[in-house]
């Protein structure tokens, strides 16, 4: 069997269990959404993105919408209710804006469950697992070193969509979503491609000397997390090496991105919140938004600028350009 569709199925079957224990509780997506079934939702979303870039690209672009149908919806849940979790133990909190995010959490548990069923994820036909394994067992798979090769230009292909688009910014953020986030979506998924791809891709330590200005990324919260540990490599003899001190600076950079991201999006949400509970205009939900957030809160052109100048000094110190290392063949 070949390498790609081998990596499918680690992941499909680890989705397939929880859906199956899922079908036994009486609040499936509720279930899901505990136990972590984003997690190889996203990893079939990556590797379908991925494959769509190297072969059969209109089979795993719709296999794509599958998956990120359901990792979406999940993501609905998780918004909703980890701040409706924050704002629950603080007291100062007004309560009609954590019961708005506790019905939002509630209605989007709901709205996955019809998905699952809608979709036959669940159910009495429960058949789009089977479906999928069906699709893949259709595709072009390529040999492990053609696979390596593709993989190797999807990468360098992914790094310059990065670079074109913070360069079309021009390193300006306006916008919490369009900007903020969507330039550490599209960062991150350069972190989750080693992690879905199953050991294919290694970390590579430089023998040259490491440049001083990548030392502050190098955390122990960085270089000790499992996250940055690549998947053992099994019996694979291919590789795309990656330098391991550049892919920990990416690490560090969509860490701090994503806090930067959660302050800005609980403005949005208590701003959110306000405007549905109250009669409020949205520039006096955003002024209020920021006292409810507590002292020392950033504003959103606060969190704007911090994001640009992170990135800023990131892209001109050329991490990205720099990520790679090569492609190596191993003899076993």
């Amino acid at each position: 069997m070949k390498n790609g569709i081998t990596r499918f199925d680690f992941h499909l079957n680890l989705l397939q269990e929880l859906l199956v224990k899922s079908s036994k509780q009486k609040n499936p997506a509720l279930w899901l959404y505990q136990n972590n079934a984003r997690t190889p939702l996203f990893m079939l979303e990556g590797l379908c993105k991925l494959y769509a870039g190297i072969h059969n690209k209109k089979k795993f672009k719709k296999l794509k919408e599958h998956v990120k149908l359901l990792e979406d919806a999940i993501g609905q849940i998780d918004y909703y209710d980890a701040f409706a979790k924050e704002f629950m133990a603080n007291k100062k909190m007004p309560q009609p804006i954590t019961n708005y995010l506790l019905a939002q959490s509630r209605e989007k548990i709901q709205s996955l469950n019809e998905i699952l069923l809608e979709h036959q994820w669940l159910g009495e036909d429960y058949s789009r697992i089977a479906k999928i394994r069906k699709k893949l067992a259709k595709a072009d798979w390529q040999n492990e070193k053609e696979d390596i090769e593709s993989i190797h230009q999807f990468y360098i292909t992914a790094i310059n969509q990065v670079l074109e688009f913070i360069n079309q910014k021009d390193f300006h953020f306006t916008n919490v979503e369009k900007d903020l986030h969507e330039f550490r979506r599209m960062i991150r998924w350069l972190s989750i491609y080693p992690q879905a791809l199953r050991g294919c891709i290694q970390l590579n330590q430089s023998k040259s000397v490491t440049a001083k200005f990548l030392s502050k990324y190098l955390t122990k919260a960085i270089t000790g997390s499992a996250y940055n540990v690549m998947p053992d490599a099994g019996d694979q003899k291919q590789f795309l090496l990656l330098d391991k001190n550049r892919f920990y600076a990416l690490s560090w950079l969509i860490a701090e991105l994503g806090n930067l991201k959660d302050s800005g999006l609980k403005t949005e949400v208590i701003k959110e919140a306000l405007m549905q509970t109250s009669k409020i205009t949205e520039q006096g939900a955003l002024a209020k938004a920021y006292k409810l957030s507590g002292r020392g809160h950033q504003t959103l052109q606060q969190v704007l600028t911090a994001s640009e100048n992170l990135c800023r000094t990131f892209c001109k110190e050329k991490n990205l350009e720099t990520l790679i290392t090569g492609v190596a063949a191993v003899k076993k």
